[in-house]
Formats: C-alpha cells, structure tokens, sequence
C-alpha cells in the first residue's frame, strides 16, 4: 500500500530519509538546498522522525560528524550544494576512503563564478573521482525512491561506501509533483537496520582508524575501493529490481532507455532535462526519424560495459551536458561516453546548454536531433561542442 502526497523535490528527499530512519543527520543550509534541511528538522520536532539531528557550523563539520557517527555504527544522513560542497571537501574526500556509508543528497547548483545561485550539476560532476558512487535522477518520485535505494546500496557488504543522489536545483527541488509514499512496512522490509560488519568504534574493542598508512597499505586500500565500486554496478541493479519488487517501480538501474530498441540514432541526457528530451524524441519519432534516449543514472561508478553494449550498433549519438568539462572544451558526461567507446568508430557529437538555470527546451532538443539525423545517414559530424543558446535571452556574444 502507498498513499500520494504532491510535495517539492526537497519535501521528496526529506521523505525518502524519513522512511530510512537515520541515526544521525548532521547538515548545514544553503540554497536551493535549504527547505530539505528544514522538513528533516520539523519531522524530528513532530517526531515523525527519530533521529539525532544536529545544527552545524558549517558543512566540513557536518560531513565530518557523520564520519564518527558512522564509524560508530550509525545509519547517517546530509546534503548540500555548490559552495557548501565545495568548503566539505577534505571530509568529502575522506568519507569513502574510509568506506563509510553515508548518504549525501547534493541539490544540484552551479559553481561561482560568475556569481550564481542557479540549478545546475557542476558541482557534483567536479568531484566525481572523490570515490563517491554517484545517482542522478530526473523527477520527484525518482528522488524519494533513489534515497532509499541509497541506503540499500552503501550499507551492502560488498560495497560500503557513500552515495550521493543528486537532483536539479529549482528545476527539481522547487518543483512541485505527486510522488507515490510506500507504507513504512514496506520500506522496513526492504531497508533492514545497517549492521555494519566492516568497522565499528567499540570502547570494549579498541581499534585504530586511519593512522599513518604505509604505501604498500594504501596501494591495497585503493585497489579494495575500486573493487567496491566496480562491484557496486551489480548491487545498484539489484537494489532496483527488489524495489520494484516491493513498490511495483523501476528506475532502470545504472540507466534508463527510451524508444532505444530500433533506434538507429542515441540522444544522451543526464538529469531533469530529460524530460524534455522524451518529448523531442515523440516528435521526431512521428517525423519518421528512428532515435532513442539513454538516461544515464549511474555517473560513479560508470556502467562503462552497459553503455558499450547499447550504443555498439548505433549509426550516430549525441550527448547533452549542462556542465562544463574546463580544458577539454567539452561536456563531462561526452568525455565518459567518449571512454567508454575507446576502440569504437561511432560518430558522436557534444552540445552543451542550460547553464545557470538556462532551460533546455523541446525546441533545442528537436535541433539537436535533426543533426543527430543528418549525421546518422552519413553527414560529418561537427568537430567541436557546440553551445545550445537561447536566441531570445543570449545577448550579444
């Protein structure tokens, strides 16, 4: 049984940790990530939430309160944005190497500067290789149901390491959409208390935590970390096929398709922008052009065999990034589809958009897809990323 409540983004979240039942949560506001901070505090003022919530300083003390928590065997809880990410970076970074399973939502924003408080992943993608495993979703439902996969996922035994499911700030997290609340049952049942079995602070069984490592250690710890995220790719399939199990609702997993199962062409999208992408797709479906989506979900650890196995067969994809990858000259998410076709000659093209809140609309979507045709029938691709403006808000460049 489930009952609908029709919530923002950030109400979405704070239910979907409300129904895991954390220990500890430990956070600090920043926008657009504030009102998530908010419902978690009103939730244990009411006690519809049992949980140790403390009011930090800042957000390096908050990931860094989680880190004893969770040494001691808690089930733990944060999230954050942009510059608050940014001043957590040493506990951050910290976190998984110490393969601790805390879960972290990141209401994605962009990076100052040019000053801005607008939706945006920047700050997530640039911490990509921090060791974190790495969710994006696309709508509110996804966000509640992806936090308690969350928890499913780090507190596995063979993964045990922090997970941050991130959403687009303002476009998700003040948006306001029905979401399907399963019964607390039904979660208890598929999210067991975390037990951990790895690490544990006991005053009755003395341990040391990360002394001084020896590089021989550390080789060891680095290659064991890998191994967890490699291995995380399995349990972040099984996680979703138990919910749905138990909800009747699937995510797909690492990613997510559409209309991929003739599609001779791929558009490639990470986050809310999807769902305008969907819409373009239709259309151009009815126009008789043969193109699919690939959603991708999982950005850490990257599903580099399932990205290789979809697109093996295609004529043409392009990638949609609304982030920057400096240096490159080209989105984030291209250069990870780039890796992960090393060997493979398939035409693909890099558009980058939505910066700073920009919207990406069906008319961008159905541009790109029209040159997506044109080179999936054998037309050069454009050698260079190419930047979807809005002719009406651009300006002079």
């Amino acid at each position: 049984m489930s009952r609908v409540e029709v919530v923002k983004g950030n109400q979405a979240a704070a239910l979907g940790v409300r129904v895991s039942r954390p220990d500890v949560i430990a956070a600090y506001p920043i926008t657009p990530q504030s009102p998530l901070v908010e419902y978690l505090g009103q939730y244990v003022a009411d006690g519809e939430l049992d949980s140790a919530m403390s009011e930090v300083e800042s957000e390096h003390s908050a990931m860094s309160i989680l880190q004893g928590a969770s040494l001691a065997g808690s089930r733990t809880f944060t999230a954050t944005s942009s510059q608050g990410l940014a001043l957590m970076y040493e506990p951050y970074f910290r976190t998984p190497t110490l393969r601790l399973p805390v879960v972290m939502a990141i209401v994605n924003r962009e990076m100052i500067s040019p000053q801005t408080v607008w939706g945006g992943p920047q700050d997530s993608l640039t911490l990509r290789d921090a060791g974190w495993i790495q969710l994006y979703v696309e709508n509110n439902q996804e966000i509640f149901d992806t936090i308690v996969q969350a928890f499913r996922i780090a507190e596995d035994p063979d993964v045990l390491l922090p997970v941050n499911v991130c959403y687009d700030g303002f476009y998700l997290s003040h948006m306001t959409e029905p979401i399907q609340v399963p019964d607390q049952q039904v979660i208890d049942e598929y999210l067991p208390p975390y037990e951990p079995t790895h690490i544990r602070l006991d005053p009755d069984d003395v341990m040391s935590v990360d002394p001084l490592t020896p590089g021989h250690l550390l080789m060891e710890y680095r290659q064991r970390h890998m191994q967890a995220q490699r291995q995380a790719l399995r349990v972040i399939e099984e996680a979703n096929d138990e919910y749905r199990g138990a909800t009747g609702r699937s995510w797909g997993g690492l990613l997510d398709s559409y209309r991929l199962q003739d599609a001779e062409a791929v558009l490639i999208t990470l986050g809310s922008m999807t769902g305008a992408a969907r819409v373009a797709v239709d259309a151009a479906r009815e126009r008789g052009m043969r193109v699919g989506l690939l959603k991708i979900r999982a950005l850490r650890p990257f599903p580099t065999d399932e990205v290789r196995g979809i697109l093996a067969d295609r004529r043409a994809y392009a990638v949609v990034d609304r982030n920057v990858s400096f240096g490159l000259n080209t989105g984030i998410v291209y250069q990870e589809i780039l890796a992960a076709l090393s060997g493979q000659s398939i035409p693909g093209m890099n558009y980058i958009g939505g910066l700073g809140g920009e919207d990406l609309t069906v008319d961008m979507f159905s541009d790109v897809l029209e040159q997506l045709g044109e080179v999936a029938g054998g037309a050069e691709p454009p050698r260079q990323c190419q930047w979807l403006f809005n002719p009406e808000r651009s300006g002079s460049r």
